[in-house]
């Protein structure tokens, strides 16, 4: 992942400037005006995302949506991101992207962007106001749930590993094990 502090004309980037970057299979993303750019995710991650939206999907209720990446949360012209996935109620969703905050950010690790997944976007996320962060790490397979403690702040609710079962309360309840969303993959 590279970071791109300085904009056009020496400014910071805004959400205007994502629009003119190339359909070239990275993703682009804005955390207060500083350009965040990744490469195409690999196997492993698909396959979880792929098989998260399989988990997901039958459990959402009608009033909601469960959407992959890409798919833009933008709340401010200076941030912009695109969870892996993420939950949403109908009534938030315009045609090209979320305004609000999800109700479930979801982000899958990958060497290249571990760091700002588990650090930056977490606190981009928390300050969002995105009740449910998911970060999932594709090597072991784990899953660690982030939710808003009584301080308004994310403390971690839970770490869940390979074949242990997940049941999630928010934004709905479903049920499933790290291991699982690797599908065939070992």
């Amino acid at each position: 992942m590279s970071v791109m502090a300085i904009g056009v004309n020496g400014r910071p980037y805004t959400v205007e400037d994502l629009e003119g970057m190339p359909d070239d299979g990275r993703r682009y993303e804005l955390i207060d005006g500083m350009l965040l750019v990744s490469p195409a995710p690999g196997l492993r991650h698909q396959k979880i995302v792929a098989m998260l939206l399989v988990k997901l999907d039958p459990s959402c209720p009608a009033d909601l949506h469960v959407l992959p990446a890409p798919f833009a949360v933008r709340q401010s012209k200076s941030t912009e991101l695109q969870p892996d996935v993420l939950v949403c109620r109908d009534s938030d969703l315009t045609d090209k992207l979320l305004p609000v905050a999800p109700l479930l950010a979801v982000e899958i690790l990958s060497p290249s962007t571990a760091l700002i997944d588990l650090n930056t976007k977490k606190a981009v996320y928390e300050r969002l106001g995105v009740p449910t962060y998911w970060i999932i790490d594709p090597e072991v397979p784990t899953l660690t749930v982030y939710e808003f403690g009584a301080d308004g702040l994310y403390e971690q609710t839970a770490v869940v590993k390979a074949d242990e079962v997940f049941e999630a309360t928010a934004p709905f309840p479903v049920k499933f094990s790290p291991a699982e969303l690797l599908g065939t993959l070992k």
